[in-house]
């Protein structure tokens, strides 16, 4: 990935974090319309488009639907890099927000395609939570 990029993205993300943390409002939606300018930007540019930037503008949307598509187009540029890290992490992203959504269908597959995504990863602290949240989804579609 383009460190520059990244570099942006994680910025903008701690702004964003901070700006929600303080509720201000404008600053917020400064830097998520600085966030999704950039994603833009980058769309369709090889070495530019990347999942990270498409999964952290998905996180700061509040309209599910919008993350929703948000987050599919961040998988699909992880499928196609091959990257089960972003594969995993966004499809628990996805799982979390449908879960909350009372999608729990949707929701237990999604974790079920992150589950499978931390099989072929290192990051063990994202293979604990996909297999708590299959567990607790699992339990909550079979009452």
């Amino acid at each position: 990935m383009n460190t520059k990029i990244y570099k942006q993205v994680h910025s903008l993300a701690s702004q964003l974090l901070e700006a929600a943390q303080k509720e201000d409002e404008q600053c917020f939606e400064q830097r998520y319309l600085e966030l999704t300018a950039l994603c833009e930007n980058n769309a369709g540019v090889e070495r530019k488009d990347h999942p990270v930037q498409w999964e952290t503008l998905a996180d700061f949307t509040d309209d599910t639907e919008s993350a929703l598509a948000l987050y599919r187009k961040a998988l699909a540029l992880a499928h196609d890099i091959s990257s089960e890290d972003f594969i995993a992490s966004i499809n628990y992203s996805m799982a979390l927000l449908l879960q909350q959504n009372k999608r729990l269908d949707e929701a237990l597959a999604c974790a079920l395609l992150s589950k499978a995504a931390t099989e072929l990863i290192v990051d063990n602290e994202l293979k604990r939570e996909a297999f708590k949240l299959v567990k607790s989804l699992q339990a909550a579609t079979k009452s």
